[in-house]
């Protein structure tokens, strides 16, 4: 590895992080193409089934990418899909040398896109930045090792661990910096869930709202096993592109589902569990319809049994310096709980960032094994 390798890959990364929420069910990747210490071309996935990476990039760069450098945050792919192979447009180019940070695992490439690249005489180089790489696409890693959506659990909580006054009062904990990165965090996955506990209470709109009117809904889904959700609320009342869509059991009454899919909002009746919609059952259903990753902002029934069904891949805590008090207060986890601290669900490799006068705390679940990432098409 050359000493600039790595600024080149942080770009490439940076660039991968713009398709983000938006590739699905593609990982995000980006691409740079440097010749003579400068950068001559670059581009991002932008959405599945379009150019992936590398091809913006060497349209960018033209001629320019003859004997260049390539910096790929994935291995290119060297098969037929909804694209054509980045491989060839890679060889055919004339780049000289290419940097990637990992290897595709996915059957179809396997190396083989390195492979063909070195058969072409093209020096290949890998493993650089792979961690970073690795944790851009977790979401997508989990998806496709286990045929199962990534999900973030995110809640916002006051210093004595409230999410809301003994009234229910919980508008609001946190501050605007806070708010915002949570609406960063809606950009970015296919999907937000919520219990209609949380709809009754609140009645979230459940969209995105990021400055000057950037960033993209997620797709909403409501977990209401007996359909109590009121047809004026307005997660169902929405202009919105992105749809909503509303889990239950065969307990709600037929009416209810009939009305609901007289608004064009769709009912998904799912096995039952406790009397609830049955997680397992759920996250099959959007897997197969291809949503790889779902951000959890429930309220504490639907936070405690997404952690009791192990279906918790992430937590995201903004805390805020307050302190509500009050044994009728809630806190973000409800149901019985532990009965003693060794059998905690215990969150690893904590990171913490100020936002503002509150500080998110995030961490992952801690879980067996190693996971893999692929790239589809």
């Amino acid at each position: 590895m050359h000493p600039e390798d790595t600024e080149y890959m942080r770009r490439a990364l940076k660039l991968a992080r713009q398709g983000l929420g938006r590739t699905s069910p593609n990982p995000a990747v980006g691409a740079v193409i440097v010749r003579d210490g400068r950068v001559v071309g670059e581009g991002y996935h932008q959405q599945a089934g379009t150019p992936h990476a590398e091809v913006h990039a060497l349209r960018a760069a033209g001629e320019a990418a003859r004997g260049a450098t390539l910096y790929v945050t994935l291995e290119p792919c060297c098969h037929y899909g909804r694209t054509p192979p980045c491989t060839e447009a890679i060889i055919t180019a004339g780049i000289r040398r290419v940097v990637a940070a990992m290897a595709d695992p996915n059957p179809k490439v396997a190396g083989g896109g390195f492979q063909a690249l070195r058969r072409a005489g093209i020096e290949v180089e890998t493993g650089l930045l792979e961690d970073e790489a690795r944790r851009l696409n977790e979401a997508f890693i989990k998806y496709i090792t286990t045929g199962q959506p990534w999900v973030t659990l995110k809640m916002a909580l006051t210093l004595d661990g409230k999410i809301a006054t003994r009234t229910g009062a919980s508008r609001w904990i946190t501050g605007p910096a806070a708010r915002q990165k949570a609406h960063e965090l809606r950009d970015t996955h296919d999907a937000i869930l919520v219990g209609i506990g949380t709809v009754l209470a609140d009645d979230p709109e459940l969209t995105t709202r990021l400055p000057e009117g950037k960033g993209r809904d997620a797709i909403r889904i409501i977990l209401d096993s007996h359909l109590r959700i009121p047809l004026t609320a307005r997660v169902l009342n929405q202009t919105s592109q992105a749809p909503t869509l509303v889990a239950t059991t065969a307990a709600a009454p037929v009416e209810a589902r009939q009305q609901l899919a007289a608004r064009g909002i769709e009912v998904l009746v799912l096995p039952a569990e406790d009397g609830r919609v049955a997680w397992q059952s759920l996250l099959a259903e959007l897997a197969r319809r291809q949503i790889t990753s779902i951000l959890v902002e429930g309220g504490a029934g639907v936070n405690a049994t997404a952690l009791a069904a192990g279906v918790v891949d992430k937590v995201v805590a903004f805390i805020a310096p307050k302190i509500f008090g009050g044994i009728a207060a809630p806190g973000p986890v409800g149901g019985l709980g532990v009965a003693s601290p060794e059998e905690a669900w215990q969150v690893e490799r904590i990171q913490v960032e100020p936002c503002g006068v509150d500080i998110m705390l995030s961490g992952y679940l801690a879980k067996e094994g190693k996971e893999l990432v692929h790239r589809l098409d």
